[in-house]
């Protein structure tokens, strides 16, 4: 009987809690345009890569496509992205860490630790398929 007390308080704890509990919701935003992407020069040889779909964990698919000009990273774009408020603010610095480093060896963004790996993953991906 001593037991009975703090076993159903406990359970009636638990169940408040998972009735408070909102899931993530599943849903997914295409990026279709980011502003501040030189035009490329005249005579310039320019390829458009797309990178795999990469899961970022339980939040949706990070994808990514990457303009090459002349050898130079010099645009990417975001094709599928988790529609979550970290990806959102994360997905910006993600893109100047790129372009700065010229290559997918770019720091993740706290917060958005599995959304920054996603996206390093799709760009290497992107990358890869440059020599072939």
């Amino acid at each position: 009987m001593k037991k009975t007390i703090p076993v159903l308080l406990l359970t009636a704890g638990g169940f408040i809690w998972l009735w408070q509990y909102e899931p993530t919701p599943h849903t997914e935003t295409a990026v279709v345009a980011q502003a501040g992407a030189p035009a490329p020069a005249a005579g310039s040889a320019t390829r458009t890569l797309t990178g795999t779909e990469v899961a970022a964990g339980r939040h949706g698919i990070v994808q990514v496509q990457v303009v090459l000009t002349d050898g130079s990273i010099t645009e990417v774009r975001v094709l599928r992205a988790p529609a979550t408020k970290p990806t959102e603010e994360a997905l910006p610095t993600l893109r100047e860490e790129a372009l700065n480093a010229q290559s997918a060896d770019i720091d993740t963004v706290s917060g958005a630790t599995m959304t920054s790996e996603a996206y390093a993953e799709s760009l290497q991906a992107a990358l890869d398929a440059k020599g072939a």
